[in-house]
């Protein structure tokens, strides 16, 4: 079995090749874009030592490109037919896989679907750049600044296809227990704060009282990259609205920054949940050219309503506040996403989730002739990196003490529909002359620059 290289869970949610890894010792690594994750689950921001020190571990593994691969390009073509003769290849020959094919030869986003029948071949057609190692271990774009997409991603989206239908979709949450709701209310009950006194004293105990939050994790596997990239973003996203963390982005305040002084209700409690984020698929009239785009990542709100017992329901009502922060998120992703490239990460697998239900239902794969048994995994040539994700970890939230009691926010997540976005679709038919991916040279790879 070819084991995918791999440096997946450093800081930078790199790639690397499989005997660097064993090498610096990085199999058990417990740190995702810059939030540190363990079996035991300890979750908390990496510390500006430890990302120095695995961003030089990243910077020993990760090779630049060079030549034709390190320019910057609106128009990469992958063959899938060919990256998998690729990997075959690699397979037979005892090989690693090198940093080309673990980071998609650079690209940047998938814009466009190609069928190839003449070859028996499929094209993902988007942006590329050469890659290059931040400071803190972030692996991306030269040029952008954005996380390059992954091969470990694309094959996990690929063998998560099936498993995303009978789920209702891809989806991770961050949740406390009723128990815990229930042991933080009677503890609110019986605090008496003095006229000016702050509150923020009182915090320890409430997480305490709180205790453990479950992670929940559904249409993906729970050891793969892609889903410990959901519970990284989600627990960022967390951070940063309930100021556990300073926003790197300017016009992006924490919620409690903008609730403060406000009127709250001990009974209601803001959920954010980060979701698809994408304009109708377009395709030619025979179905041969698709094209994907869009922000690809929004997020949004509503409220929990909390019972006596600790149990959560929501009618779908949104508070303005909640909702105003949820639309500013989204009006900053793209700059929250250079700043904390886990957010870019979470795009990208939204962006080759999609793509990979999109060659499925369409079957597009069919249509086309070509036998995705290595990129899906039912030869077992490529094996994914595994990694064991914790079920729960200690609490994270803040506390608001406004007019009216105490607002709890503790609960959040990502929902990655791609069946719904794969559904809707428009047809345009000029979309067959708009997209050129013929090869500017005669190099036999599994890539070119489309002319």
């Amino acid at each position: 079995m070819l084991g995918l290289a791999c440096l997946t869970m450093v800081l930078s949610l790199s790639v690397a090749s499989s005997t660097a890894e064993a090498g610096l010792g990085l199999g058990q690594t417990s740190a995702v874009g810059g939030v540190m994750i363990d079996p035991e689950g300890n979750v908390r921001a990496a510390t500006p030592a430890e990302q120095k020190e695995m961003a030089e571990m990243v910077r020993a593994a990760v090779q630049g490109p060079n030549g034709e691969l390190a320019q910057p390009t609106d128009k990469r073509v992958i063959s899938l037919a060919r990256l998998q003769e690729e990997l075959r290849e690699m397979h037979e020959t005892g090989g690693r896989i090198d940093d080309e094919a673990a980071f998609l030869a650079g690209m940047q986003r998938i814009e466009y679907v190609v069928v190839d029948k003449e070859n028996n071949d499929l094209l993902l057609v988007g942006p590329a750049e050469a890659w290059e190692v931040r400071a803190d271990g972030a692996v991306v774009g030269k040029q952008t600044g954005g996380s390059v997409l992954r091969l470990d991603d694309l094959v996990t989206a690929f063998r998560s296809v099936e498993e995303a239908r009978r789920d209702g979709g891809i989806r991770c949450s961050i949740e406390p227990t009723a128990e815990g709701r229930q042991r933080l209310r009677g503890f609110l009950k019986n605090v008496k704060l003095r006229p000016g006194q702050n509150p923020a004293f009182l915090e320890a105990g409430m997480r305490e009282a709180f205790g453990p939050q479950m992670i929940k994790l559904a249409g993906v596997a729970t050891d793969s990259r892609f889903a410990r990239t959901l519970v990284a973003a989600d627990f960022e996203m967390k951070r940063i609205a309930m100021a556990l963390t300073e926003s790197p982005v300017k016009g992006l305040p924490s919620y409690l920054q903008m609730a403060k002084n406000k009127r709250q209700s001990s009974a209601q409690s803001p959920r954010w949940w980060m979701a698809c984020d994408y304009d109708p698929v377009a395709r030619d009239a025979d179905g041969t050219v698709w094209m994907i785009s869009g922000q690809g990542v929004k997020t949004l709100t509503e409220e929990d309503i909390v019972a006596a017992d600790g149990s959560v329901a929501s009618d779908g009502r949104q508070d303005p506040l909640a909702l105003k922060w949820a639309n500013t998120m989204t009006e900053k992703f793209n700059d929250l996403a250079k700043a904390r490239p886990v957010f870019r990460d979470l795009r990208n697998v939204m962006d080759l989730s999609v793509v990979a239900t999109l060659i499925t239902q369409e079957n597009l794969d069919q249509i086309s002739g070509i036998d995705l048994s290595v990129l899906r995994g039912t030869d077992s040539l490529v094996e994914t990196a595994s990694f064991e994700l914790p079920k729960s970890l200690s609490p994270q939230c803040s506390f608001i003490h406004g007019r009216a009691g105490w607002t709890v926010t503790a609960s959040g997540g990502v929902s990655i529909n791609a069946f719904g976005i794969v559904d809707n679709q428009v047809e345009q038919p000029e979309l067959k002359t708009l997209v050129s991916v013929k090869k500017a040279d005669d190099a036999d790879r599994w890539w070119w620059d489309g002319e």
